[in-house]
């Protein structure tokens, strides 16, 4: 399927994937007049945020899509709490970076560093701070550099939560490696060849044990970590890959699925560590995607299915909050991006919460009067 421009939260956003079933057909985009650079919201944590790169090379594997690489390659931008407030903002993406994931979204009618110039909340290469800190992998969807999710990011370091985003490259539209070297999306010209989107969260299982193995070693700041208490969570093919990763790495407590179609397959056995889907309404029970249906049966521990009205494949991402930098409108019925970064961010964090810090609350003991769009599948995938 080539990438189309997609509607997140019935918004128009950056291409859909083709990991994932393609949404129905919807009314073209309207366009407005950019409102000038993105910024994203403030983290809900008590904790400053800060934010360093690291990156990684697999000697041990080629690279699944670059038979030149040699090896494979990683980027991982980490956030994690920090004593500091005051300091360089992190940027959000390189010009370059910007450029290419708008060419490849074929979204004109702004300049192409526009996303560059997003402002985030994280000081770049501050101290981390804090002991025994929880640890969360994040990986994006297909096409997408793991900047997308930097507002959830930023918001559970601000909790106090280290998150390891990895960039997975050249199956994204830009990602930057050192020397300035610009790893394009090489897998995006197959993306319809049979067994796609399982060879996908193979490779990005691989890379998610890779990083795990490496972090304490490549990252200075490291000794922050609990390294029994560790996440995974991700969006569209993401958070496919944080099944896959659940399945062949048990260094991996808890997972989330926002919105992904499932490929890797539980063992008959079944997975009894803690695992949430969170999806759009073609995600409720007997839809259009039929996999979170199987796994769920399979899924054998602590278990949540929830479905958001109004919401669209990249309401889970910040693809929604940059829209009207973009120029582009919200769809009539679509979830507001605000609210929709705001849910996305309060059921994630009570999940983990949950799981990783022995911390229960009631925001996942089923539905809510306060979050009218959240229904829990798969017996009262509707409003409260």
């Amino acid at each position: 399927m080539r990438q189309i421009l997609a509607v997140a939260a019935g918004l128009a956003v950056l291409a859909a994937s083709a990991c994932s079933v393609p949404p129905p057909p919807r009314p073209a985009a309207a366009s407005a007049t950019p409102t000038g650079p993105a910024v994203l919201p403030a983290p809900t944590g008590a904790h400053p945020v800060g934010t360093t790169a690291l990156y990684l090379k697999d000697a041990s594997r080629a690279d699944p899509w670059n038979p030149d690489a040699g090896a494979r390659e990683l980027k991982v931008t980490l956030w994690y709490p920090t004593g500091r407030r005051d300091g360089r903002r992190a940027p959000y993406m390189t010009p370059k970076e910007s450029e290419l994931l708008l060419k490849g979204s074929r979204i004109t009618g702004v300049p192409y560093d526009t996303l560059s110039r997003t402002r985030t909340n994280a000081v770049e290469d501050a101290d981390p701070e804090g002991r025994g800190l929880p640890l969360v992998v994040l990986s994006p969807g297909f096409t997408k550099p793991v900047s997308t999710l930097t507002s959830l990011a930023e918001d559970l370091a601000s909790r106090g939560y280290v998150v390891a985003g990895i960039d997975h490259p050249y199956e994204s539209h830009a990602t930057t490696l050192p020397g300035g070297r610009v790893a394009e999306c090489l897998a995006c010209d197959s993306d319809t060849d049979p067994g796609f989107g399982t060879g996908v969260v193979q490779g990005r299982a691989a890379d998610v044990s890779f990083v795990l193995d490496r972090l304490a070693a490549e990252w200075d700041g490291s000794e922050v970590i609990d390294r029994s208490r560790i996440a995974m969570a991700g969006q569209s093919i993401g958070g496919a890959a944080a099944l896959a990763a659940m399945v062949e790495d048990s260094r991996v407590r808890a997972g989330i699925d926002m919105d992904g179609t499932t490929y890797a397959r539980i063992p008959e056995g079944g997975l009894s560590r803690p695992f949430m889907f969170m999806g759009t309404p073609q995600h409720v029970p007997g839809g259009r995607d039929t996999s979170w249906d199987r796994d769920w049966k399979l899924l054998t521990g602590w278990k949540r299915w929830l479905v958001l009205s109004g919401a669209g494949h990249q309401s889970f991402t910040d693809l929604p909050l940059l829209a009207g930098a973009l120029g582009i409108r919200p769809a009539p019925g679509a979830l507001p991006a605000e609210r929709s970064a705001e849910l996305t961010r309060a059921y994630v964090a009570a999940f983990l919460d949950q799981h990783l810090k022995s911390r229960r609350g009631s925001l996942l003991e089923g539905p809510s009067p306060r979050s009218p769009e959240v229904g829990f599948c798969p017996a009262a995938c509707g409003r409260p």
